[in-house]
């Protein structure tokens, strides 16, 4: 048995087509914050349920309903969601996480540290610099986790 997990980062207000496409039959949505907008989260629900929380340029009324850290559950698997890794406060190996979600830098990057996978699935909305478009998809089975960053092209 396989769960899937679409996870994006840094709409910044922006939902792409591509995006939707990518995350097209994954069972839960995580995004990473700097969601940009009141119009992001709402078509990600229709995808999948969804966590988000809130990123450094999400201000106002409508930012209220996300939390600045999340820690859900799926699949028997611990997941810390926080938009810039350089905030993680915890510690995640005593916290018994087993996945750390963040965003911020929109650098795609799998990285396991003491066993605990890390995963910054890039920025998925407006090009910033020379960096790719991107989030990341995570296969979730009773003996491992498969990340895999996808590029959603040239934008």
């Amino acid at each position: 048995m396989v769960f899937r997990i679409g996870i994006i980062s840094d709409t910044h207000g922006l939902l792409r087509p591509e995006a939707t496409r990518a995350l097209a039959g994954v069972d839960h949505i995580v995004h990473g914050g700097d969601i940009g907008g009141p119009d992001i989260i709402p078509p990600l629900r229709r995808i999948a349920p969804v966590t988000a929380i809130r990123g450094n340029v999400d201000t106002g009324g409508w930012a209220g309903e996300y939390a600045e850290t999340e820690l859900v559950r799926l699949a028997g698997r611990s997941i810390f969601v926080l938009h810039d890794l350089n905030a993680l406060q915890i510690d995640p190996v005593a916290r018994g996480i087993d996945i750390i979600v963040s965003g911020h830098s929109h650098m795609p990057k799998i990285d396991t540290r003491n066993g605990v996978l890390y995963l910054n699935p890039g920025s998925a909305g407006r090009r910033r610099f020379r960096l790719p478009i991107t989030l990341a998809t995570l296969n979730i089975t009773p003996e491992d986790l498969r990340p895999v960053i996808r590029d959603l092209g040239n934008g």
